[in-house]
């Protein structure tokens, strides 16, 4: 699945060219502004390689989901940010029918943020039409937005396949290389720790009573089928940590999965999991981690989140690849970036590429 890289590029094909790049700066809001920019730092490479070469930048990107254009999802709310993090003035294009004359007063190394492409209906339904209008915005394409990859909208897809060349950006090279890479001829052993509410699915499984947690009922046969293929692959939690409620953490206990109370909710997995999953994952030589182990987002019910994310830094110093996908378990390892391998900026993305699935951003890019 190797892609064009934009560093496969020679300095002539960007001196002056004007680079359509496709970003992820799908922020989350708070009050009108972003309360985390690690989108947009993510693409900072890309861009500032980018200016160094002399190249026009032009960014496109869509944040949130609105049904056409609606001020609360306006991209103005972040240009101030973006101008902040390149230490450089945004020019805002409102409409990209006619954003073309801007794009070309671009100074060399100028940047201009079109508004948010899903203000368009041409964006969702992959429209050629759209796709066009886009194209006559750069001179050639640049994909880093990985979290958006696994959606074919007129800014992923169509507009890779009228724009050349079109190239993977620094941020999308690395999550291919991560993800794809490292997770298709792994160093074994290889473990893969996935949570969200996925073990209480396969307590049930097991005819255990699963009291009031979150849990997949219609989901019971696939994971029967999963445990009597796996064998002993597949690890479950030996306890948990359950409480009446979230709001009642005072009254949490821990217990064996077999003996979870039918008036008790399962919110983390317990002390003897977390050093049984511990042992397995410090030996191992490529780890994925995909959803946090409990509801991390409330203490006291983090902590086996979080020994899980010592346990890849801790396997990582011994040399394993560790890897983790986007979403909530990006969120769950806050402030370990630095200590793991990979990071992906791409929840459902990460997940279809592992599953095998092509990605309709990727595809359409050309190939190395």
């Amino acid at each position: 699945m190797t892609k064009r890289s934009l560093r496969d590029l020679p300095p002539a094909a960007l001196d002056g060219k004007r680079a359509l790049v496709r970003v992820d700066f799908n922020v989350p809001l708070k009050d009108g502004a972003p309360a985390d920019d690690t989108r947009i730092r993510a693409a900072l490479p890309t861009i500032t390689y980018l200016r160094e070469k002399g190249a026009r930048v032009v960014l496109l990107s869509h944040l949130g989901r609105p049904k056409g254009p609606d001020a609360t999802w306006s991209l103005t709310r972040i240009v101030r940010d973006v101008e902040r993090l390149l230490g450089t003035p945004v020019e805002f294009i409102a409409d990209p029918a006619t954003g073309v004359p801007a794009t070309r007063r671009l100074p060399r190394g100028g940047v201009a943020l079109v508004e948010n492409t899903r203000f368009w209906p041409g964006e969702e339904a992959n429209a050629p039409a759209f796709a066009q209008t886009l194209a006559a915005l750069g001179d050639f394409y640049v994909n880093d937005a990985f979290g958006s990859a696994h959606r074919a909208h007129a800014s992923t897809e169509a507009v890779a396949r009228l724009l050349r060349p079109a190239v993977t950006g620094f941020l999308m090279e690395r999550e291919l290389r991560y993800l794809g890479d490292a997770l298709d001829h792994p160093a074994r052993p290889f473990v893969a720790v996935l949570g969200g509410a996925m073990a209480s699915t396969f307590l049930l499984a097991l005819g255990f009573q699963v009291g009031d947690s979150l849990v997949e009922r219609d989901k019971e046969d696939v994971a029967k089928e999963l445990l009597a293929k796996a064998g002993a692959k597949l690890i479950l939690p030996r306890g948990v940590v359950v409480a009446p409620s979230l709001a009642r953490a005072a009254e949490r206990r821990e217990v064996p999965t077999d003996r979870i109370p039918a008036d008790c909710a399962v919110f983390d997995i317990d002390r003897s999991t977390r050093l049984d999953f511990r042992a397995r994952i410090v030996q191992a030589k490529t780890v994925f981690w995909n959803g946090p182990m409990g509801v991390f987002e409330t203490p006291p019910f983090d902590e086996g989140t979080r020994a899980i994310g010592e346990a890849l830094v801790e396997a990582g110093k011994r040399g394993a690849t560790t890897v983790v996908g986007g979403g909530d378990s990006a969120a769950a390892v806050a402030g370990l970036e630095p200590k793991l391998t990979h990071v992906s900026t791409g929840g459902g993305a990460s997940l279809e590429l592992l599953e095998g699935k092509p990605l309709p951003g990727v595809a359409a890019l050309e190939d190395a």
